[in-house]
């Protein structure tokens, strides 16, 4: 209760002197008031409760260490990692917000990394009415997720275009930081089309709008209403708010779910080079006037770009009728063009511009095992062995290239400590020496509830492209 009421202190020291800042204003003009926009803005903000198998692997950089040796760049809110001397007693869950932006197909946007990996993800409504939510698609370049929800008299979100923001312009953001939900904040645009450690594709938004854990997700609205951006990542040294959020622009946002909505996948182009910045000393002893373009610094052998004649050491200037400013501003309009189009580039080389026509390349999608996470609702079903399971669908089976197999979508306990996890698929398991196919999850819940106490059995395992066997045992007692 005393941090309680030392926040509730604190926000009355900062609310009070605000008549004193606008004192600063010129003659007439106040501050902007947000209570409108949160009446008319608020409803189609979500929370978004996302439950994942306490055991699962969590992303590398919250791995590192404790929090003293987390990196500077937080950029994903995940569960913290458990002990894993411990045996996992609750899954865990984290928390997130999102914004509705189809009323009629219960579409919500939201970041990938607040519900990737989730065996079950629930949505809350301002009106606190709640539905599970199944992924229509992830894209972990962009950390863009598109859900959807079975409900009706649902609110929609307005879009607005990130490139009309301007820097000072003042934006909102509303979501649900810390499990608060609809909590608003406010603040300006810091700064457009940054560039964050492997995020070199996405123009962010950098604001000094308040973003804390649960906020991920969130929209930025302008003072329109509209919705600019989704709040996704923090800089912090301590793992709170500093001062600097970042938002993906809403214009790449939808960019990228309509490929999610129409083939589950984003598709993006490549030409096969490596970048770097270019120097005023570089460019100098190039013979450049201007330090624009993009240094290639490595080709890809017998990629695109090799094959037009592009070699090391090249400066590309234009790339399909699109000047390029500088080595940030190349990744991001190559990945927006579409494969298999022949695009002119031009490029400084020999102390003049040359030109080349470049077929671009299909960027390998990042795979990963087919997984029904988040699929649907899941019951639990007091397995023996801590395994959730659900029956392939005719796609998995397809991708897998098998004919039957069930899919795990939760393990703890002994399935857990045996390195089982979501996304894998169990085959066959095989008790008492006889092997039974795995036809169905009704039909694998009843081989696993028929074990008996101290009796081994064997799980025949798929992941990715690999196969192995697993062998389990009930404790005696």
């Amino acid at each position: 209760m005393k941090h309680l009421y030392s926040i509730l202190a604190c926000a009355f020291l900062v609310a009070g002197p605000a008549s004193v800042h606008a004192r600063g204003l010129p003659a007439g003009q106040e501050l902007p008031r947000f209570a409108d926009l949160v009446d008319q803005q608020a409803a189609v903000v979500v929370n978004i409760s996302a439950t994942r198998p306490q055991m699962q692997p969590q992303a590398p950089a919250l791995r590192a260490g404790p929090p003293g040796n987390m990196p500077d760049w937080l950029k994903r809110w995940l569960p913290p990692v458990p002990d894993e001397s411990e045996e996992p007693e609750e899954d865990d869950r984290s928390v997130g917000s999102g914004f509705i932006i189809d009323s009629k197909a219960g579409h919500i946007l939201t970041n990938a990394h607040v519900v990737e990996g989730a065996s079950e993800i629930m949505v809350r409504l301002n009106d606190r009415r709640e539905f599970p939510a199944r992924v229509l698609g992830i894209d972990r370049r962009t950390d863009i997720a598109l859900l959807k929800v079975e409900a009706t008299r649902l609110p929609q979100a307005r879009l607005g275009h990130a490139e009309h923001l301007r820097v000072g312009d003042w934006v909102v953001a509303i979501g649900s930081p810390f499990g608060f939900d609809s909590s608003v904040t406010a603040g300006i645009v810091s700064a457009k089309g940054r560039a964050l450690p492997d995020d070199s594709i996405v123009p962010f938004i950098q604001t000094d709008v308040a973003i804390n854990p649960g906020n991920s997700g969130g929209p930025l609205f302008n003072l329109k209403g509209e919705v600019v951006g989704i709040n996704s990542q923090i800089y912090s040294r301590t793992g709170g708010f500093m001062g600097v959020s970042f938002a993906i622009p809403i214009d790449v946002a939808m960019d990228v779910q309509a490929q999610l909505r129409t083939r589950g996948y984003v598709l993006r182009g490549r030409i096969g080079v490596l970048v770097q910045e270019l120097t005023q000393d570089i460019a100098s002893s190039f013979g450049l006037r201007d330090v624009s373009g993009a240094l290639v610094s490595q080709v890809e052998a017998d990629g695109p770009a090799a094959l037009a004649g592009l070699r090391s050491g090249d400066v590309i200037l234009n790339f399909d009728g699109r000047p390029v400013a500088s080595s940030l501003e190349l990744p991001r309009v190559v990945s927006a063009s579409l494969p298999d189009r022949e695009v002119r580039l031009s490029y400084w080389r020999d102390r003049r511009v040359n030109e080349a026509r470049v077929r671009v390349g299909v960027f390998p999608e990042e795979k990963s095992a087919p997984t029904v996470a988040a699929a649907e609702p899941t019951r639990r079903s007091g397995s023996p062995l801590g395994l959730v399971v659900r029956d392939l669908t005719r796609d998995q089976r397809r991708d897998l290239h098998v004919q039957q197999g069930v899919s795990i979508v939760e393990a703890s306990g002994i399935a857990a400590r045996a390195e089982l996890r979501p996304g894998d698929v169990l085959a066959s398991v095989t008790i008492g020496g006889v092997t039974h196919p795995a036809r169905s999850a009704d039909q694998f819940n009843r081989l696993i509830q028929g074990l008996r106490r101290g009796e081994p059995l064997t799980l025949l395992v798929l992941r990715g492209d690999s196969q192995s066997f697993v062998g389990l045992k009930l404790p005696a007692r």
